[in-house]
C-alpha cells in the first residue's frame, strides 16, 4: 500500500509514540464496531485522522515544520485508515448463506 508524505508522516509518528499508537489502535477499533460497513468506516477514520493531523501541527514536530513547508490543505487519509483498519482490526467472517449447503465433491 501507498501512503501520502502526510499519511506517512502520521503513521510513522504513531508508530515511534507509543500511547498515540494505543490510542489510536483502541479508537479504530471502535469504530470498526460501530459501523459494520468498511467503506463508512474508512471515511470517518479518514476525517478523524485529517483533524488529528491538524491539531498535531499547530503543537508538535514534525507536523509542525510539515504544515509550514506544504501548507493546511486538506490531503486524504483514506489509504492510511484503511491500512489501519486491516493491522488492527480482525477481519469479519464472509456472511453465510443459510439456504446454501456446501455441495460434496463429485468424482
Amino acid at each position: 500500500m501507498s501512503l501520502n508524505r502526510s499519511e506517512q508522516l502520521l503513521h510513522d509518528y504513531l508508530q515511534s509514540h507509543r500511547d498515540e499508537r494505543q490510542y489510536w489502535q483502541g479508537k479504530v477499533q471502535k469504530i470498526a464496531r460501530e459501523r459494520p460497513d468498511p467503506a463508512a468506516a474508512v471515511a470517518r477514520l479518514d476525517g478523524e485522522l485529517w483533524r488529528y493531523f491538524l491539531e498535531r501541527s499547530d503543537v508538535a514536530e514534525p507536523f509542525k515544520s510539515f504544515a509550514h513547508s506544504f501548507g493546511p490543505q486538506r490531503t486524504s487519509m483514506k489509504n492510511l485508515a484503511e491500512y489501519l483498519l486491516r493491522l488492527w482490526v480482525a477481519p469479519r467472517p464472509p456472511p453465510r448463506d443459510r439456504a446454501s449447503k456446501p455441495q460434496p465433491y463429485s468424482d
